[in-house]
Protein backbone atom coordinates (compact mmCIF):
# COMPACT_ATOMS: atom_id res chain seq x y z
CA UNK A 1 0.00 0.00 0.00
CA UNK A 2 1.51 3.50 -1.21
CA UNK A 3 -0.69 6.55 0.87
CA UNK A 4 -0.68 9.64 -0.56
CA UNK A 5 -1.66 12.43 2.09
CA UNK A 6 -3.37 15.53 0.75
CA UNK A 7 -3.88 18.92 2.95
CA UNK A 8 -6.12 21.60 1.91
CA UNK A 9 -6.54 24.63 3.89
CA UNK A 10 -7.78 27.95 3.01
CA UNK A 11 -5.09 30.11 4.77
CA UNK A 12 -6.94 33.69 4.67
CA UNK A 13 -3.74 35.43 3.57
CA UNK A 14 -0.44 33.16 3.51
CA UNK A 15 1.91 35.88 5.18
CA UNK A 16 -0.11 36.19 7.93
CA UNK A 17 -0.72 32.64 8.46
CA UNK A 18 3.11 32.12 9.05
CA UNK A 19 3.30 34.03 11.63
CA UNK A 20 0.40 32.06 13.07
CA UNK A 21 2.36 27.89 13.03
CA UNK A 22 1.56 27.48 9.17
CA UNK A 23 5.39 26.22 8.36
CA UNK A 24 5.40 24.12 11.85
CA UNK A 25 2.03 22.47 10.58
CA UNK A 26 3.53 21.62 7.08
CA UNK A 27 6.70 20.46 8.38
CA UNK A 28 5.03 18.46 10.93
CA UNK A 29 2.30 16.79 8.44
CA UNK A 30 4.90 15.56 5.46
CA UNK A 31 2.01 15.27 2.96
CA UNK A 32 2.57 14.66 -0.53
CA UNK A 33 0.52 17.66 -1.73
CA UNK A 34 -0.30 20.80 -0.08
CA UNK A 35 -2.77 23.02 -1.15
CA UNK A 36 -3.89 26.66 -0.18
CA UNK A 37 -6.56 29.00 -0.95
CA UNK A 38 -6.72 32.51 -0.52
CA UNK A 39 -2.93 32.70 -0.70
CA UNK A 40 -3.11 37.01 -1.12
CA UNK A 41 0.20 37.40 -2.44
CA UNK A 42 2.16 37.42 -5.22
CA UNK A 43 4.98 34.25 -5.47
CA UNK A 44 7.86 36.92 -4.84
CA UNK A 45 6.18 38.86 -1.99
CA UNK A 46 7.30 36.72 0.83
CA UNK A 47 9.93 33.82 1.33
CA UNK A 48 8.06 30.53 2.14
CA UNK A 49 11.09 28.32 3.53
CA UNK A 50 9.35 25.03 2.65
CA UNK A 51 11.45 21.66 0.88
CA UNK A 52 10.16 20.59 -2.42
CA UNK A 53 8.57 22.73 -5.74
CA UNK A 54 6.28 26.08 -4.72
CA UNK A 55 3.22 26.20 -7.27
CA UNK A 56 1.34 29.69 -7.31
CA UNK A 57 -1.07 31.05 -9.06
CA UNK A 58 -1.84 34.86 -7.62
CA UNK A 59 -4.26 36.72 -8.86
CA UNK A 60 -4.02 40.19 -10.51
CA UNK A 61 -5.33 41.97 -7.49
CA UNK A 62 -2.80 42.38 -5.12
CA UNK A 63 -4.29 40.90 -1.54
CA UNK A 64 -7.09 39.18 -2.56
CA UNK A 65 -7.82 35.86 -3.27
CA UNK A 66 -5.34 33.09 -5.08
CA UNK A 67 -4.08 29.26 -5.10
CA UNK A 68 -0.57 27.71 -4.48
CA UNK A 69 0.44 24.01 -4.12
CA UNK A 70 3.37 22.92 -2.00
CA UNK A 71 4.99 19.40 -3.00
CA UNK A 72 8.62 16.94 -3.19
CA UNK A 73 6.72 15.60 -6.49
CA UNK A 74 7.39 16.86 -10.33
CA UNK A 75 4.13 17.35 -11.98
CA UNK A 76 3.67 15.78 -15.52
CA UNK A 77 1.81 18.81 -16.09
CA UNK A 78 0.97 22.15 -14.32
CA UNK A 79 -1.39 24.54 -15.29
CA UNK A 80 -2.98 27.72 -13.66
CA UNK A 81 -6.08 28.24 -15.96
CA UNK A 82 -7.18 24.17 -16.88
CA UNK A 83 -11.10 25.54 -18.09
CA UNK A 84 -9.10 27.97 -20.47
CA UNK A 85 -12.01 30.31 -20.41
CA UNK A 86 -10.27 33.96 -20.13
CA UNK A 87 -13.29 34.90 -17.73
CA UNK A 88 -12.18 32.60 -14.71
CA UNK A 89 -8.24 33.95 -15.84
CA UNK A 90 -7.82 36.95 -13.58
CA UNK A 91 -8.49 35.76 -9.84
CA UNK A 92 -6.02 32.50 -9.48
CA UNK A 93 -8.28 30.18 -8.38
CA UNK A 94 -6.96 26.89 -10.26
CA UNK A 95 -4.20 24.94 -10.22
CA UNK A 96 -4.45 21.71 -12.03
CA UNK A 97 -1.45 19.23 -10.71
CA UNK A 98 -1.22 16.52 -13.16
CA UNK A 99 0.41 12.73 -11.06
CA UNK A 100 1.37 9.53 -12.38
CA UNK A 101 -1.50 8.28 -11.79
CA UNK A 102 -3.63 11.00 -10.79
CA UNK A 103 -5.08 15.00 -11.37
CA UNK A 104 -4.93 17.12 -8.59
CA UNK A 105 -7.36 20.07 -8.84
CA UNK A 106 -7.04 22.90 -6.49
CA UNK A 107 -9.76 25.42 -6.70
CA UNK A 108 -10.84 28.67 -4.72
CA UNK A 109 -14.45 28.93 -5.83
CA UNK A 110 -15.89 32.37 -5.90
CA UNK A 111 -18.08 33.90 -3.32
CA UNK A 112 -21.74 34.43 -4.58
CA UNK A 113 -21.02 37.87 -2.32
CA UNK A 114 -23.37 39.36 0.19
CA UNK A 115 -27.43 39.42 -1.66
CA UNK A 116 -25.84 36.73 -3.99
CA UNK A 117 -24.95 39.61 -6.34
CA UNK A 118 -22.13 37.50 -7.48
CA UNK A 119 -24.18 34.37 -8.00
CA UNK A 120 -24.53 34.24 -11.76
CA UNK A 121 -20.67 34.79 -12.14
CA UNK A 122 -20.53 31.44 -9.39
CA UNK A 123 -23.38 29.39 -11.54
CA UNK A 124 -21.26 30.36 -14.47
CA UNK A 125 -18.44 29.13 -12.98
CA UNK A 126 -19.54 25.94 -11.85
CA UNK A 127 -20.87 25.02 -15.58
CA UNK A 128 -17.70 25.60 -16.56
CA UNK A 129 -15.68 23.47 -13.89
CA UNK A 130 -17.75 20.18 -14.21
CA UNK A 131 -17.09 19.40 -17.87
CA UNK A 132 -13.54 20.06 -17.43
CA UNK A 133 -13.57 17.86 -14.23
CA UNK A 134 -15.19 15.34 -16.30
CA UNK A 135 -12.78 15.89 -19.06
CA UNK A 136 -10.10 14.85 -16.78
CA UNK A 137 -11.74 12.43 -15.22
CA UNK A 138 -11.69 10.16 -18.51
CA UNK A 139 -7.74 10.09 -18.37
CA UNK A 140 -6.80 9.34 -14.81
CA UNK A 141 -8.55 9.71 -11.33
CA UNK A 142 -9.43 13.68 -10.13
CA UNK A 143 -8.80 14.48 -6.63
CA UNK A 144 -10.55 17.61 -6.59
CA UNK A 145 -10.03 19.96 -2.99
CA UNK A 146 -10.61 23.32 -1.69
CA UNK A 147 -12.63 25.91 -0.63
CA UNK A 148 -15.62 25.27 -2.59
CA UNK A 149 -17.89 28.16 -0.94
CA UNK A 150 -20.85 25.91 -0.03
CA UNK A 151 -22.22 23.85 2.79
CA UNK A 152 -23.40 20.81 0.98
CA UNK A 153 -26.19 19.52 3.74
CA UNK A 154 -28.03 20.99 6.12
CA UNK A 155 -25.82 18.76 8.22
CA UNK A 156 -22.58 20.68 7.08
CA UNK A 157 -23.53 23.91 8.96
CA UNK A 158 -24.71 24.86 12.27
CA UNK A 159 -27.54 27.03 11.77
CA UNK A 160 -29.03 25.41 8.64
CA UNK A 161 -32.55 26.91 8.53
CA UNK A 162 -31.39 30.99 9.55
CA UNK A 163 -29.09 30.36 6.72
CA UNK A 164 -31.01 29.15 3.89
CA UNK A 165 -30.47 30.99 0.85
CA UNK A 166 -27.82 33.08 2.22
CA UNK A 167 -24.35 33.19 -0.15
CA UNK A 168 -22.79 29.32 0.57
CA UNK A 169 -25.86 27.75 1.42
CA UNK A 170 -28.38 29.11 -1.37
CA UNK A 171 -30.44 26.61 -3.23
CA UNK A 172 -28.64 27.18 -6.30
CA UNK A 173 -25.08 26.35 -4.95
CA UNK A 174 -25.98 23.38 -3.12
CA UNK A 175 -27.63 22.02 -6.70
CA UNK A 176 -24.24 22.59 -7.87
CA UNK A 177 -22.54 19.99 -5.30
CA UNK A 178 -25.57 18.07 -5.82
CA UNK A 179 -24.74 17.76 -9.48
CA UNK A 180 -21.34 17.19 -9.13
CA UNK A 181 -21.81 14.46 -6.88
CA UNK A 182 -24.49 12.68 -9.15
CA UNK A 183 -21.41 12.94 -12.47
CA UNK A 184 -18.83 10.33 -10.92
CA UNK A 185 -17.57 11.75 -8.03
CA UNK A 186 -17.69 11.30 -4.26
CA UNK A 187 -17.25 13.74 -1.26
CA UNK A 188 -14.73 12.16 0.81
CA UNK A 189 -15.75 13.21 4.14
CA UNK A 190 -19.40 11.94 3.87
CA UNK A 191 -18.13 8.65 1.97
CA UNK A 192 -16.34 7.88 5.41
CA UNK A 193 -18.54 10.27 7.46
CA UNK A 194 -22.05 9.86 6.61
CA UNK A 195 -23.98 11.20 10.04
CA UNK A 196 -20.75 12.82 11.91
CA UNK A 197 -22.62 16.22 13.11
CA UNK A 198 -20.50 19.35 14.21
CA UNK A 199 -18.32 18.60 11.65
CA UNK A 200 -16.73 22.12 10.40
CA UNK A 201 -13.90 23.61 8.53
CA UNK A 202 -14.79 27.46 8.42
CA UNK A 203 -16.10 29.75 11.23
CA UNK A 204 -16.47 33.39 11.06
CA UNK A 205 -14.49 35.45 12.89
CA UNK A 206 -17.15 36.94 15.02
CA UNK A 207 -19.82 36.42 17.60
CA UNK A 208 -16.99 33.71 19.20
CA UNK A 209 -17.96 31.54 16.31
CA UNK A 210 -14.99 28.84 16.62
CA UNK A 211 -15.18 29.09 20.08
CA UNK A 212 -18.71 27.76 20.32
CA UNK A 213 -18.33 25.58 16.93
CA UNK A 214 -20.66 27.24 15.38
CA UNK A 215 -19.22 26.98 12.21
CA UNK A 216 -19.83 26.07 7.53
CA UNK A 217 -18.07 22.77 6.27
CA UNK A 218 -16.80 24.22 2.93
CA UNK A 219 -13.44 22.64 2.36
CA UNK A 220 -13.59 19.89 0.15
CA UNK A 221 -11.65 16.87 -0.76
CA UNK A 222 -13.76 15.14 -3.64
CA UNK A 223 -12.61 11.93 -5.57
CA UNK A 224 -13.58 10.01 -8.70
CA UNK A 225 -15.99 7.40 -8.14
CA UNK A 226 -13.66 4.59 -8.86
CA UNK A 227 -10.82 5.66 -6.30
CA UNK A 228 -13.10 6.17 -3.45
CA UNK A 229 -12.73 2.85 -1.89
CA UNK A 230 -9.53 3.92 -1.46
CA UNK A 231 -9.85 6.22 0.77
CA UNK A 232 -8.27 5.45 4.29
CA UNK A 233 -8.62 8.62 5.88
CA UNK A 234 -10.51 11.93 5.66
CA UNK A 235 -10.32 14.15 8.49
CA UNK A 236 -11.20 17.49 9.36
CA UNK A 237 -7.96 19.29 11.25
CA UNK A 238 -10.65 22.04 13.08
CA UNK A 239 -7.42 22.35 16.56
CA UNK A 240 -4.89 23.34 13.93
CA UNK A 241 -5.56 27.53 14.15
CA UNK A 242 -4.19 30.41 11.92
CA UNK A 243 -6.80 30.57 9.63
CA UNK A 244 -10.72 31.31 10.03
CA UNK A 245 -10.92 28.14 8.29
CA UNK A 246 -8.87 24.52 9.62
CA UNK A 247 -7.23 22.28 6.92
CA UNK A 248 -8.46 19.15 5.94
CA UNK A 249 -6.73 16.10 5.03
CA UNK A 250 -7.45 13.33 2.69
CA UNK A 251 -4.95 9.58 2.58
CA UNK A 252 -6.06 7.53 0.01
CA UNK A 253 -3.87 4.44 -1.31
CA UNK A 254 -3.24 5.31 -5.08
Amino acid sequence: MVVTKLISWNVNGLRACMQKGFLEFVREEQADFVCLQETKMQAHQAEVPLDGHLYFNSAEKKGYAGTAVFTPHTPLSLTYNGMNIEEHSHEGRMITFEAENFYLVNVYTPNAQDGLKRLDYRMKWEDDLLPYLQQLDKQKPVIYCGDLNVAHQEIDLKNPKSNRGNPGFSDEERAKIDTLLHSGFTDSFRYLHPDAVGCYSWWSYRFNARKNNAGWRIDYFIVSDRIRDRIIAADILSEVYGSDHCPVRLEIDL
